[in-house]
């Protein structure tokens, strides 16, 4: 019984105090004792037996929690399931490579969807897994970025029913394999066609390997060769004391040609074998060196031109020599490399784990391990290491490494996951904004309509207008939802980045307060931008109110403006920004700063480190979707109590602002024109799905004089129109169950071009014409719409 825990000396001491009760007992009470003594003696044995059972427990859960952290620790992923098939533990790699499926092939089946070789090695698998067999295997699965990776998985039993599966993603490894495969190929035809023939003897004088050059000089081929003796092929065993031999041998065609022989004998395993080139022709002696030199010259061509990394690593884990592409990679040339310790060259955090995988190979404990580090140099690299041990006369002598850049894997994997989430947050806020409209121009539109009822002088005026201005805000709100979905409308033009900041000025100074010092930093030569202006304006305006709030005690809100080139694409938080010319635009404050778990998303909508009620979490976001959809970037650096630096990174152009054609000025809307009549005459066709605001558009456009006939859908629309030849007006919602307005709108131009089309919807209007042409005669209202907009479209479409 263990007694090193709580419970071992607590079973020790109460053994023997039975021990000594019944002596007690024997002592001083003789016989009539016994008794009360053994029920205590059997109570403290029971005792004992109780606390043994707990130590054991005990010592269970402690050999249950090493073995756990040992598992853990393990670079595969590892899932215990029990006999019933339950889980008994999942480590670390296993939650981030299969997810937390209770059957760890799952997620790979659902990958491997139409790949029956695939699924039938994983069914192998199951199966294996069943009768409690092992079996291993590797297989192919789709990237999310297109292409294969592969897997190593394994399934063993572990004892009591229970069954251990191990993945691991050896996509890497099968690279460099190639690679390797590629390289030795080339190699061995290297070999092959040397100026120079070469083989390999045993001790007895048999061939053992040989070359293409010395079989075509002799007549035959290498596999004819192979095993014969040299005394049938050369003649004679040349003498093994001898470094140096000429002999006289046979051609194909029967001619005789000198040659010399020179090898060397090295112990291959407790087998004696030579190295041996034969020389052609009695080659002189500098002519041999020279095709030696060649043939060297010719390896490290193979060594240094590799598409991958490679170091050749001394047994106390100092680097020996690196390919050209080692070099390259970490910014570092030959000399500065040679001597140098590898771990030096990783990351700190990773330093010790990798040295001590370093270390086990080197030891022979294992015979190569896989890692992914992080390398120190010119730049940042993330790497994956191939790392297996070199022999020298059967020990191991150092180790080679291999190198596989996966930085841009690295970031093109987190800009594909940042592009998907944005992209996704986008068509959820788009879709929340569309449906939002809808709402809004009822609750806007039933607000006209009471109004008509309730003047200014009616007690209920005042709170029906609270009620439309608060709709309106909310309209704003949809607006910037908008923005970051980028459903937006814009009008870009060409813009003096600094002409438009001194337009800001005396605003920002307004917004921003007396306690808040601006400064505005400009630069020379900036070139122009193609921006809407006021969707600038509106990026300024957020980071400044943005900035503000975090500075409430006071402080200094820095604009700066500036040219940057940009040589070769850089990484922009997790945008790749492409080579080029930019205008910089970098918004700072010395504000309390943004925590580090916030900065990934801050651009989020709704997102908001601001106690409730005291902002909406939309204007960063819509910082974000308007800069981007100006093919711009945004990037934040900031650290708590050190302020926040916005840097906006915009396209600068060449052109000047006189080669930009003028805007047209709108046309005069009739119903912003004062005391305009909206009455009129006609039939109106109103297709829209949402009941509210069919309700109060059929209910205002009634009020204006015009017959209207309600539809739901665009294929009740059409049944309408096919019984109906007096219809002049058809008003028609974008976004609909079936046919939408837009083919709705198509078909009607096509059938009976003499309608007149109104397109209504909540996204902005080159979303909703969806290719339209704005001059195909085709009017647009976006939602949400007053009733003095829904008449004053109609009046203009009308011509009344």
């Amino acid at each position: 019984m263990r007694t090193d825990g709580p419970i071992g000396p607590l079973a020790l001491a109460l053994g023997a105090s039975a021990a000594a009760l019944s002596g007690l007992a024997l002592a001083q009470g003789g016989p009539l004792l016994l008794p009360v003594a053994a029920a205590a003696a059997t109570t403290l044995a029971a005792i004992v037996v109780t606390a043994r059972r707990m130590a054991r427990a005990e010592a269970a859960a402690a050999i249950a929690d090493r073995l756990g952290g040992a598992l853990d620790s393990e670079t595969r992923a590892c899932v215990l399931a029990g006999e019933d098939g339950a889980e008994l533990f999942r480590n670390a790699a296993a939650r981030r490579l299969l997810g937390a499926a209770a059957d760890p092939l799952a997620p790979l089946m659902d990958r491997a969807a139409g790949d029956d070789h695939v699924l039938s090695e994983l069914e192998r698998l199951a199966a294996a897994a069943v009768v409690g067999a092992v079996r291993r295997t590797e297989v192919a699965l789709p990237g999310p970025g297109g292409g294969r990776e592969w897997y190593a998985l394994e399934v063993r039993p572990a004892g009591r029913g229970a069954v251990a599966w191990f993945a691991e993603d050896v996509s890497a490894r099968r690279a460099i394999e190639e690679t390797l495969r590629r390289e030795n190929e080339w190699l061995a035809d290297f070999i092959d066609y040397l100026p120079v023939g070469c083989y390999s003897a045993d001790s007895d004088g048999i061939i053992r390997s040989v070359n293409y050059r010395l079989a075509e000089w002799l007549g035959g081929t290498p596999s004819e060769l192979i095993g014969q003796s040299l005394e049938d092929v050369l003649g004679r065993i040349p003498d093994p004391e001898e470094e140096r031999t000429e002999l006289r041998l046979m051609g194909r065609g029967g001619e005789v040609f000198q040659a010399l022989v020179a090898h060397s004998v090295f112990d291959e395993g407790g087998e004696i074998r030579t190295r041996s080139v034969v020389v052609r022709d009695m080659v002189p002696e500098h002519q041999w060196e020279r095709a030696l030199r060649a043939a060297e010259r010719r390896f490290r061509w193979l060594f240094d031109d590799a598409p991958v990394g490679i170091a050749l690593i001394e047994p106390d884990g100092a680097i020996g020599t690196c390919n050209l592409a080692f070099q390259a990679m970490m910014g570092i040339d030959h000399d500065g490399m040679v001597g140098r310790p590898l771990t030096d060259l990783i990351a700190e955090d990773q330093r010790a784990a990798s040295a001590d995988q370093l270390a086990k190979v080197l030891s022979g404990s294992v015979t190569g391990t896989h890692l992914e580090v992080r390398l120190k140099g010119r730049r940042e690299l993330i790497a994956q290491l191939f790392v297996s041990p070199t022999h020298e006369d059967g020990a191991i002598s150092g180790l080679i490494i291999h190198f596989i850049d996966a930085t841009e894997q690295r970031n093109l994997e987190v800009q594909f996951a940042q592009s998907q989430k944005m992209q996704a947050m986008g068509q959820l806020a788009g879709g929340v904004a569309h449906d939002f409209n809808n709402l809004l121009t009822a609750m806007i539109g039933f607000c006209d309509l009471l109004l008509q009822r309730h003047g200014a002088g009616d007690p209920s005026f005042a709170d029906i207008m609270q009620i439309k201005q608060n709709a309106n805000r909310a309209a704003a709100l949809v607006r910037q939802l908008l923005a970051f979905s980028r459903r937006q409308a814009l009008q870009p033009r060409l813009l003096n980045v600094t002409d438009a900041l001194a337009e800001l000025n005396n605003l920002l100074r307004r917004l921003l307060g007396e306690t808040i010092e601006l400064r505005m930093v400009h630069g020379r030569q900036l070139g122009l931008v193609r921006v809407d202006p006021g969707q600038f304006d509106q990026v300024i305006i957020n980071l400044a109110v943005n900035a503000r709030d975090a500075m409430p005690g006071g402080g200094i809100l820095t604009i700066r403006t500036g040219a940057v080139t940009v040589d070769q694409p850089v990484q922009r938080g997790p945008e790749l920004m492409p080579a080029g010319d930019y205008v910089l635009i970098e918004v700072s404050d010395t504000g309390t700063g943004i925590p580090k778990e916030n900065l990934g998303r801050i651009f989020e909508p709704f997102f908001s480190t601001k106690e409730v009620g005291a902002g909406t979490g939309l204007g960063l976001s819509t910082v974000y979707g308007i800069v981007r959809q100006t093919d711009g970037f945004v990037v934040v650096e900031s650290e708590l109590g050190q302020g926040a630096a916005f840097s906006i990174y915009l396209p600068r152009m060449e052109a000047e602002p006189a080669a930009e054609e003028p805007r047209k000025p709108a046309a005069a809307d009739p119903a912003e024109q004062a005391g305009a009549d909206l009455t009129g005459s006609g039939t109106i066709l109103l297709v829209e799905d949402e009941d509210a605001v069919r309700l109060f558009a059929g209910r205002a456009l009634r009020n204006k004089g015009y017959r209207v006939i309600e539809a739901r859908s665009g294929e009740q629309a059409l049944d309408v129109l096919r019984g109906d030849d007096h219809i002049d007006v058809l008003i028609s919602d974008v976004v609909m169950p079936g046919m939408d307005g837009v083919t709705l709108a198509k078909l009607v131009r096509m059938e009976r071009p003499a309608i007149k089309v109104i397109l209504i919807s909540g996204y902005s209007e080159d979303v909703a014409r969806n290719g339209i042409d704005p001059d195909s005669g085709i009017h647009f209202l976006p939602k949400p719409f007053s009733l003095k907009q829904l008449a004053g479209a109609v009046k203009l479409v009308t011509g009344g």
